[in-house]
């Protein structure tokens, strides 16, 4: 490798030896069984419930355990990344989750199985800011936007297919094969992953733990609040804790978090002049709105399959074909796309339809709706989430210097997970709120089995349809960010040939005290 790979600032690499795509490839792999963990549980939740003797409440924490545990450490493993390598703690991360999906599938118990899925988050947590800083160091800027055109790909079919994985598995073998299925992936994956990867150049840091004790137990305390909240008729817990001192709590926690991540002299875990950049902050906003909003749809969507409409885990899943195949389909092209344009405008027609999508499929969800109907709303679905990812991920990460790639990726995936952890939370409490208005506070079996009167049907369609107005909401927010996308100049992207980058390490390392990009690249 170059005596350039070999700065201290971790520039692009440069060796000859490096195939990007093939490393690409070999973490996508690992980065899609990941993902659709994050959302193939919502169609087995009625197996699971039965299977376990769990409630839906329980059963949602077995989501929201696995969300919160891989979203809390993100900040940190960013930054594992640059210190020990991110080829080195991918693979550690590939090894506890695919163990960690063993033993979930041999959980005895809902309690065991939570405890499992957390381990597979910390695992998920490890590996995921790694493949997007691999990809802002292995490729240089004019082919960077195809690159996460890919990965946004591969981002956005995952939380799609997750679903449909799931109700086959779950039909022909059992609910515990949705976790089973990591375990032969996980080792292809690793061989894959060992021989194709790159190994880095790495960069000292220090840790702040201060800051990662305040957001972890501000994102719990939050969580927890938000999703119980219904349980305890939003009141007490126990003693003198009740549900809005846990979330007020939760908020006081984040916010002091903010402050010394501002005050903090030494190194902190979120570098806030990362957020200087216009852009970076609006794709935050963005991507935090796309992972609720991704998360919280397909839960309310497959319990009214399965609860109203009777239909096999299979058959409810099947309902988001369309959504998985059109983005998928689409989402390579729109990388190549966005790399030649401004991503804002595709980016704001994308959140506008999402929004409009859930909106119409939340106002459809009748007990009598030929299925064909909801096939519309699902395709448009697919058509938005395609043009999401990769606007988003390439205008997030387009301004930043190979210097903060750890950071500023932990930081993206960082604020997706929390969205994905908070909507998980409060889809939990949007449903159970709407089932005990709808029925009148009468107490329904959700799983599939039970025959269902009439008028419970009925008002389980409501609650699900209405439901689904929260994420259709929340993808508002990310529609307003994206409209304030400013402009890439093209021609002043930063400079990362192999002749400049050792030129340039000492002004990196310059630039990584104040600014959180190399130059001005918008207007």
């Amino acid at each position: 490798m170059s005596s350039n790979t070999r700065a201290k600032t971790p520039a692009v690499a440069q060796d000859d030896d490096i195939r990007p795509w093939p490393a690409l490839w070999s973490l996508v792999i690992g980065f899609f069984m990941i993902l659709v963990d994050s959302t193939i549980v919502s169609v087995a939740t009625p197996a699971i419930m039965e299977g376990l003797g769990a409630g839906i409440n329980s059963v949602i924490w077995v989501i929201s355990a696995y969300l919160l545990a891989y979203a809390v450490p993100l900040l940190v493993t960013g930054r594992l990344g640059d210190r020990f390598g991110p080829k080195r703690i991918y693979l550690i991360g590939l090894v506890v989750f695919t163990l960690s999906s063993a033993w979930c599938g041999l959980a005895g118990s809902v309690e065991v199985l939570i405890f499992a899925r957390v381990l597979q988050g910390l695992g998920a947590a490890l590996m995921t800011p790694q493949t997007m800083s691999v990809i802002t160091r292995i490729f240089p800027p004019e082919r960077r936007g195809t690159a996460m055109g890919l990965w946004g790909s591969v981002a956005g079919v995952a939380t799609l297919v997750g679903p449909v994985l799931g109700g086959l598995l779950v039909d022909s073998a059992g609910w515990e094969w949705i976790f089973y299925i990591n375990v032969p992936v996980g080792v292809v994956g690793f061989i894959l992953a060992a021989r194709l990867v790159p190994t880095l150049p790495t960069t000292s840091h220090r840790f702040d733990m201060l800051g990662v004790f305040l957001s972890a137990a501000g994102l719990f305390c939050l969580v927890f609040g938000i999703q119980e909240g219904e349980t305890y008729n939003w009141g007490t817990i126990a003693g003198p804790l009740s549900v809005w001192s846990l979330i007020i709590a939760g908020i006081v926690l984040l916010i002091a978090f903010v402050i010394w991540q501002r005050i903090n002299k030494g190194e902190p875990l979120l570098p806030l002049r990362l957020f200087r950049d216009r852009n970076f902050s609006l794709a935050n906003t963005s991507i935090t709105a796309m992972g609720f909003s991704i998360t919280t749809m397909t839960l309310p969507l497959m319990l009214y399959a399965q609860t109203v409409r009777g239909l096999s885990p299979t058959q409810a899943a099947l309902l988001l074909t369309p959504m998985a195949v059109i983005s998928g389909v689409l989402a390579p092209f729109v990388g190549r796309f966005v790399q030649r344009s401004n991503p804002k405008y595709l980016a704001v027609a994308a959140f506008a339809g999402m929004s409009g999508a859930l909106f119409w499929l939340g106002s459809i969800l009748t007990t009598d709706v030929p299925l064909w109907m909801l096939l519309l709303p699902v395709s448009l679905l697919g058509l938005s989430s395609a043009g999401i990812w990769a606007p988003v991920s390439l205008t997030a990460t387009r301004n930043l210097a190979p210097s903060l790639a750890g950071a500023g990726s932990g930081v993206y995936n960082t604020t997706r997970q929390m969205g994905a952890v908070l909507g998980s939370a409060a889809i939990a409490a949007t449903m159970q709120s709407r089932l005990m208005t709808n029925l009148g506070g009468g107490a329904v079996s959700t799983t599939p089995d039970v025959d269902l009167p009439d008028e419970a049907r009925a008002a389980y369609a409501l609650s699900m349809g209405q439901s689904l107005y929260l994420p259709a909401t929340v993808i508002i927010i990310g529609f307003i960010a994206a409209l304030f996308f400013a402009k890439p100049q093209q021609n002043r992207i930063w400079e990362q040939d192999a002749g400049s980058a050792g030129r340039k390490d000492s002004a990196q390392e310059k630039a990584t005290d104040s600014s959180p990009v190399a130059s001005e690249n918008y207007r």
